[in-house]
């Protein structure tokens, strides 16, 4: 069950400010407050869902469509379309999840490790 106290909900209900850097109807894009690489940046989904699966079983086919090419959008923002970046998304405890709000996080702007 979606939990809407969740502070990524609270950046949609902009109770809590992000430094946003895309956003539109269904898709918002901010940089994480607390970044693993030169270039981290969060894009979450406007729907309420709690994380991938979750997305993947009730989102529309649209509406998955147009969340990955908004990521593409966000990485081409941040300039490293080019150079490479990799997304992320935690499901579950054990994948270290810290929201429950699907999310990608896409890395880059450095050569990652592994």
């Amino acid at each position: 069950m979606y939990d809407k106290n969740n502070i990524f909900h609270k950046i949609l209900r902009s109770e809590i400010p992000a430094k946003i850097i895309y956003e539109d109807d269904t898709v918002l894009s901010f940089h994480d407050i607390n970044p693993v690489s030169k270039i981290h940046a969060l894009v979450i989904t406007k729907g309420l869902y709690s994380d991938f699966p979750d997305f993947i079983a009730r989102a529309s086919a649209e509406e998955v469509k147009h969340f990955f090419a908004a990521v593409a959008k966000v990485a081409e923002i941040l300039g490293v379309s080019e150079s490479g970046y990799r997304i992320l998304s935690n499901a579950g405890p054990d994948s270290g999840q810290e929201v429950p709000h699907f999310h990608l996080h896409i890395l880059g702007g450095e050569r990652l490790r592994r």
